[in-house]
């Protein structure tokens, strides 16, 4: 439906399909496929496990993180004017963990992962593929920038916050760049993921079934001192 004509370079297919291997699952672990493992341990069916990770990826925090990406890269794009100076990128990277400019909530999107912290291996297999498409488009400046803050930001990162691992690019630091390259619209950005992802959810669903165990349920603690019961009349 993009490319009526069905046009597309070598290049810009097996970057497409590297991107849907990449994103189908990965070892660290994620909120959709831990929900596929509770959902389907009730003993639900399919269509249902998968419409609840679906739900989970639907959240910005998981299934937008590209998005979020790409929004974060027009505001540098506008405001840094030199892409080359890497103290005029530093210092407007400064600005976003100040909370200063963008969305002002002090993160740099890409950067970072709960998992993943010397790197993220899928971002280093992506970025090698993603560099020879900017130069296929034109767009290797651009694609050097965010080289330099994928470079520029975890040491400004360490420098503001106590960080107890390392920090790195994640995947998503350059994925939502290059379906912005493949003519994509945002709109699609998630759904891509979650076609990915399927498959992933779908190996998931196996696992809890050939293994049969219990229902999943979470284990409580309370952490709070003990207080004496108040009264409603007295509260």
């Amino acid at each position: 439906m993009l490319r009526r004509d069905g046009s597309y370079t070598d290049l810009e297919a097996k970057i497409l399909d590297l991107a849907l291997v990449i994103h189908a699952e990965h070892g660290g672990g994620n909120n959709s496929s831990f929900t596929t493992h509770v959902v389907t341990s009730s003993g639900t069916d399919t269509y249902s496990a998968i419409a609840a990770a679906l739900g989970s990826l639907k959240g910005p925090k998981h299934g937008g993180a590209n998005i979020k990406v790409c929004h974060m890269m027009d505001n540098i794009l506008e405001n840094v004017k030199d892409w080359k100076d890497d103290d005029e990128i530093s210092a407007y990277l400064q600005k976003i963990l100040h909370g200063e400019v963008f969305d002002k909530s002090g993160l740099i999107y890409g950067i970072g992962h709960a998992i993943y912290s010397v790197s993220d291996p899928r971002a280093e297999v992506f970025k090698s593929f993603v560099e020879s498409l900017s130069v296929e488009k034109g767009r290797h400046d651009e694609y050097e920038l965010y080289a330099s803050i994928e470079r520029l930001a975890p040491k400004l990162i360490n420098g503001e916050r106590r960080m107890y691992k390392g920090v790195s690019a994640n995947v998503d630091f350059y994925s939502g760049f290059v379906y912005r390259m493949l003519g994509l619209p945002e709109e699609l950005f998630t759904p891509l993921f979650a076609m990915a992802r399927i498959s992933g959810w779908s190996a998931h669903r196996i696992e809890e079934l050939v293994n049969g165990g219990k229902i999943i349920r979470p284990a409580y603690m309370a952490v709070a001192d003990r207080r004496e019961y108040v009264s409603m009349n007295d509260r």
